[in-house]
């Protein structure tokens, strides 16, 4: 049935014209995977031998590396950078779940809508307002989505074993970072947002499209307020960013 906005338009069908399929890399058993927005920490990670390059995956920006984790006696990882921006995200995330992929963590950061929050505060988001385009193709309509339930306990869990204090969060996704406006804000905020990002949404989306479990941990990063934005020098923070990585390989181990 045509609608007046075609991104309501939601088609449950599992089947497209184009469907995702296996990446160019070596076989390799692992139903796990992290997401890691630190190119930073997977770069050093490579460099100190912790992983290990098994294939890519393609785009016109370039190769964007498959790795994987190892460790003794458990599970492997497979580990990839997922893009910026939710398209290139779940894009990416669609072509390793043919891999056989089941679970998967994401660690990344956000901005901060609330200035309680400081910069490098461990946020795990339970519910993300879908202020962004691909989820509708995953998902019927509605205002927000939820991460895998199963994924959130297994998140807090870890964080209390390592004695890390965290705060479970809702979370504005967003694809238009420029259009972050007052008054938008003011919105998201009356309706429980603090923080704001580009893909937990859409992520969260397909993972209940595809029946995957599925959960995010991120820092709180740049301040947004209408009194001015403030940096907090959010991409330097180096501590949080391995901090946060470790923990989503430690909990899509045990989730």
């Amino acid at each position: 049935m045509e609608h007046p906005y075609p991104i309501l338009e939601f088609d449950p069908e599992p089947n497209a014209i184009l469907n995702p399929h296996r990446p160019n890399c070596e076989p390799v058993e692992s139903t796990r995977a992290v997401l890691c927005f630190f190119a930073d920490i997977l770069r050093e990670s490579l460099e100190k031998g912790e992983l290990r390059i098994i294939g890519m995956l393609g785009t016109e920006i370039g190769n964007n590396p498959i790795y994987l984790h190892e460790s003794p006696e458990r599970p492997p990882v497979i580990v990839i950078h997922p893009g910026v921006g939710a398209p290139l995200a779940v894009g990416f995330l669609e072509e390793i779940l043919t891999l056989g992929v089941d679970k998967v963590m994401v660690c990344g950061s956000c901005g901060v809508l609330k200035p309680e929050i400081k910069v490098g505060d461990a946020l795990i988001p339970v519910k993300a307002v879908r202020d962004e385009g691909t989820s509708y193709h995953y998902l019927p309509p509605s205002r927000s989505v939820t991460a895998s339930p199963q994924a959130v306990q297994a998140l807090e869990s870890v964080c209390r074993a390592m004695g890390v204090p965290y705060r479970t969060t809702k979370t504005w996704t967003t694809d238009a970072f420029y259009r972050e406006t007052p008054a938008k804000r003011a919105r998201r905020v009356a309706e429980g947002c603090e923080i704001v990002e580009m893909e937990a949404s859409a992520l969260f989306a397909l993972a209940q499209f595809r029946q995957v479990t599925l959960g995010q941990i991120v820092y709180g990063g740049d301040l947004v307020i209408p009194e001015g934005w403030d940096h907090r020098s959010w991409n330097h923070r180096r501590d949080a960013r391995r901090l946060l990585y470790e923990i989503a390989l430690e909990t899509v181990r045990q989730c």
